[in-house]
């Protein structure tokens, strides 16, 4: 089944080798995800196009932290996320995966992405250790697999993500005093009710 949604299309399916592109061919597509509230999950947010993984973060912050509050984000090449079969209707997409038997103990952490709902974004739900990409969804489908219909599973090698630091995290604690971000402080429909009472006929 295709999907009309262009955050599931412009990802490779997993058995698609991934070629990476020419040299100064055109900047790259990077994923964006962000942490509304500290103790909420990661979800994915948008993208950037950039020339690297570090100007891609500093561009996801320029882009997606000056209209709302967040306390991290991090990015990921889009290259670098394998995503699972798309499912419709209240079929769940961990019944579509095949059993795999590991020949060895997993040695890399992957992160778990599920889009529970179409239309909405992919949220973080757990980590996982394989040695691949299609080992990890089993892990996955074992671990967080609780019956509830799944769409979509994203995942992406931990070590392909540019996470904020620690010490990053302090560009955010201005940022809930920027009320000039919000549409809402400049009391617009105020003004606007008081405009047209001064201008009664």
């Amino acid at each position: 089944m295709k999907s009309l949604d262009p955050r599931v299309n412009r990802l490779p399916p997993i058995s698609q080798s991934i070629s990476p592109k020419a040299p100064l061919d055109q900047f790259g597509t990077f994923e964006v995800f962000v942490q509304p509230k500290e103790g909420k999950p990661f979800q994915h947010e948008g993208i950037v196009h950039a020339p690297n993984l570090e100007m891609a973060y500093v561009l996801a912050k320029e882009a997606f932290t000056r209209r709302f509050t967040c306390t991290s984000l991090y990015v990921v090449d889009t290259r670098d996320i394998f995503v699972s079969t798309l499912t419709d209707e209240n079929n769940n997409v961990y019944d579509l995966i095949s059993e795999l038997t590991p020949a060895t103990p997993g040695t890399q952490s992957f992160e778990i992405y599920h889009l529970a709902k179409r239309g909405k974004q992919h949220v973080h739900v757990g980590t996982v250790t394989a040695n691949t990409a299609d080992e990890a969804l089993l892990c996955a489908r074992k671990e967080f697999n609780t019956g509830k219909v799944i769409y979509n599973v994203w995942v992406i090698a931990t070590d392909k993500i540019r996470f904020t630091t620690a010490e990053e995290k302090e560009l955010w604690l201005t940022l809930p005093e920027k009320k000039f971000r919000d549409a809402s402080d400049y009391k617009g429909g105020d003004k606007l009710k008081n405009f047209l009472e001064r201008t009664k006929v």
